[in-house]
């Protein structure tokens, strides 16, 4: 029975490490600046888009407050909304599910050490609260970690990216192994208060360097596609959910850009909202993208 077991799910994490994909060039000014980022805003990890699309929701990474800020779609800054009963350990990015709740994602993990990641539920809901709190906390470990950290030719286990779908979490983690690959990990985790084994659900390897296939951000449209963000290219990944993601359609799309970018949201199926880091005079800007 156990031989039965592993070859099973040997079988599918070989046959997900295996998409089909395509390569596509952006037109050169595809990717068109849509308003610089306040000044607080140097180190955007992750944005969300309110329910009336009104306001983006943006958060910074470690070392800065456990702040989430409210940004109107021309570049204001409106609120800075103070989360009193949880620390920035390191927050990654940020989602909302289908009712409008808001989840930040506690897990980065650049050097695979960390035995508290997190995602935080809010009660943030209106841009007029001065402050907000978590409502719900979904603690969890991967699945397959029993090194912290691992060896430096197995660093799978940080993540900058998630979305929330049908009461579940899926996270997909950046590499950051010695002689990179474009290997990442998918995981999936019930959208639940408790302290959960993250489940491994797919290995995949996308094609290039670390600025190419190191995996940032990620956002989810009204259609099932998820669209994985890199330093130069968004993936457009179709059919994840089908097949327990082993008949997945990826499409690497060139942003003929290359920038710290940490954040996107779909603005609507075929639009993108992509922010990036300010680094001396260049970044700290939300780009749109049409595909």
């Amino acid at each position: 029975m156990k031989m039965n077991i592993f070859f099973t799910i040997s079988s599918l994490l070989l046959l997900s490490c295996n998409p089909k994909t395509e390569n596509t060039q952006a037109k050169e000014d595809t990717l068109k600046v849509e308003f610089t980022l306040p000044k607080k805003l140097k180190e955007v990890s992750g944005i969300a888009l309110s329910q009336d699309q009104k306001t983006i929701w943006a958060i910074e990474d470690a070392g800065n407050k456990n702040v989430v800020y409210a940004v109107d779609r021309t570049g204001n800054l409106i609120a800075d909304v103070l989360v009193e009963n949880a620390e920035n350990n390191d927050w990654e990015d940020i989602t909302k599910d289908n009712a409008g709740n808001l989840y930040i994602g506690d897990f980065g993990n650049n050097e695979n050490d960390r035995r508290n990641l997190s995602i935080l539920k809010l009660d943030l809901k209106e841009t007029s609260q001065k402050s907000a709190n978590v409502i719900q906390t979904t603690k969890f470990h991967y699945e397959g970690q029993n090194e912290f950290p691992p060896k430096k030719s197995n660093l799978l286990y940080d993540c900058e990216a998630f979305v929330e779908k049908e009461g579940n979490f899926y996270l997909f983690t950046k590499n950051r192994s010695k002689g990179f690959d474009g290997t990442f990990l998918v995981f999936k985790i019930p959208n639940k208060e408790g302290d959960f084994e993250a489940k491994l659900v797919a290995k995949i390897k996308l094609e290039g360097s670390y600025n190419d296939a190191a995996i940032t951000s990620a956002t989810i449209n009204s259609k099932n596609q998820i669209v994985l963000l890199t330093h130069k290219n968004v993936h457009l990944v179709s059919s994840f959910f089908e097949n327990n993601f082993t008949g997945s359609f990826i499409q690497k799309i060139s942003l003929n850009h290359n920038s710290q970018k940490e954040a996107v949201v779909f603005l609507d199926d075929r639009s993108l909202l992509i922010a990036d880091e300010k680094d001396k005079k260049e970044g700290g800007n939300v780009y749109r993208f049409q595909f």
